[in-house]
């Protein structure tokens, strides 16, 4: 169908001044309805004006309207004609949003019509009497042109290429739709996902971590968060399976956190990653964590050294770098006072806060790592007591060493400060950061092929 452009159809702006001020006294609960669709600002275009004068009056501050009755074309005539060649096609694309109350039931050629609305590519706020609602004697004697079922509807609205974006019922009869064109909108796949962490351990790294792996997961994903030391009982209420799974939020994995409820729940994945590093290498069966990274599409490991320790030959194994970077900011320390931070950092202070306070300091000993990790984004000088292993005397994490050697190419001895070196940490948050948007981009196509 050739469509035909009418040069002299522009829309109009209406001042807000132009409102009548007994409008809420007249209000028409269509139009009401309608007005709650409309985002401050927009071009509205109202075809039939089918919401009269009172949506005028309720559209929000800062939005222009036009009704197809004030437009005329060049022979001064007013326009009816809504699927023919007198369609305001110039008005309809230059606005924001086409809306149509009362109109659609009484047009024959539906085809014509959403030709013409495809064709200008805008939302749509419509209202329509589904078949499902009002029989076909009352249709008759109303003087519907059309009568669609809601099945009807949508087939009518995906050929010509609309999704429904939200509705509300007007009446028992009557409902409200607005259309947006599907390609403003990516189809939303519905993911289920289960993560597991250490969260219930409330520390500071673990907080951060599912602040993190919330923000790469899809919108759309609904998710479970388990831990592991309660995964055996939650698997008994979780689902059957899972789009994907997640272990670890850039924790470190050690006894007794490794073993079969892991596996277990790995079993129902359709796709999983690891995001983890390993800390009291000396005690983890090597059995046990071999188990757990093979059934792992993608292991995302923080540290070099967990790659070539567990990793080496390995082709799912990925050196991440330690993504709770992303979450300090590389800034200047004000404050001399040196900053002692304890192995029992917890909750007490919100995140933000707790951020705030360390990088205000020039100078910062930390018995946990990931405040020091946040220290190096700010101090001039850092240092730290290595975490002990209360299963075997002379054993520490690891953790430590492994994050300067990333960062720094060099570990430091403990306890003793040693001078930041700024760049390198500048270096190692850049890069950290390609890793975790390369990350984010093969999550979502991971779940995009397991939905296809």
């Amino acid at each position: 169908m050739a469509l035909q452009v009418n040069a002299n159809l522009a829309l109009k702006l209406v001042h807000d001044e132009a409102r009548r001020p007994d409008a809420a006294s007249k209000l028409d609960p269509r139009a009401q309805l309608a007005a709650q669709f409309i985002p401050a600002g927009a071009r509205i275009l109202d075809l039939g004006s089918g919401g009269g004068e009172t949506l005028r009056d309720l559209v929000p501050f800062g939005a222009s309207y036009e009704a197809v009755d004030h437009l005329a074309h060049a022979k001064g005539s007013l326009i009816h004609d809504l699927t023919g060649a007198e369609f305001p096609t110039r008005a309809a694309t230059e606005c924001d949003i086409v809306v149509m109350l009362g109109v659609v039931e009484k047009i024959a050629d539906l085809e014509a019509l959403f030709t013409h609305l495809r064709f200008c590519g805008r939302d749509v706020i419509l209202s329509y009497c589904p078949t499902n609602l009002v029989g076909g004697e009352e249709r008759t004697a109303r003087g519907f042109g059309n009568h669609l079922s809601y099945a009807d509807l949508i087939t009518l609205f995906d050929r010509y290429g609309f999704r429904i974006e939200c509705t509300a019922p007007v009446s028992g009869q009557e409902m409200l739709m607005r259309l947006t064109p599907t390609g403003r909108v990516a189809p939303v796949l519905r993911c289920h996902v289960a993560v597991v962490s250490d969260g219930d351990a409330g520390n500071f790294g673990d907080r951060l971590g599912l602040s993190m792996i919330n923000a790469v997961l899809p919108g759309e994903a609904r998710v479970d968060h388990m831990t592991f030391r309660t995964l055996r009982e939650r698997m008994e209420t979780a689902r059957a399976d899972y789009d994907l799974v997640v272990i670890g939020v850039g924790n470190a994995m050690f006894q007794p956190l490794l073993g079969d409820d892991v596996v277990r729940i790995l079993a129902r994945a359709k796709s999983a990653i690891g995001i983890f590093g390993t800390a009291y290498r000396e005690l983890i069966p090597r059995a046990m964590i071999d188990r757990v990274i093979d059934r792992l599409d993608l292991w995302y490991a923080p540290y070099e050294d967990d790659v070539r320790i567990y990793g080496r030959g390995r082709s799912n194994a990925v050196h991440l770098g330690d993504w709770l970077i992303e979450q300090f900011p590389l800034t200047e320390a004000s404050l001399d006072q040196p900053l002692q931070i304890g192995a029992d950092i917890g909750p007490e202070l919100a995140l933000d806060r707790t951020i705030a306070t360390i990088q205000r300091h020039r100078k910062v000993h930390s018995a946990r790592l990931h405040p020091l990790l946040c220290a190096l984004a700010s101090a001039e000088y850092a240092a730290y007591s290595e975490e002990p292993s209360g299963q075997m005397p002379g054993i520490v994490s690891g953790k430590f060493r492994s994050m300067l050697i990333d960062i720094f190419g060099r570990a430091y001895p403990e306890q003793q400060f040693f001078m930041v070196d700024r760049d390198a940490v500048a270096r190692y948050k850049a890069r950290v950061h390609g890793n975790v948007a390369a990350m984010r981009e093969r999550v979502a196509a991971m779940l995009r092929n397991v939905a296809a």
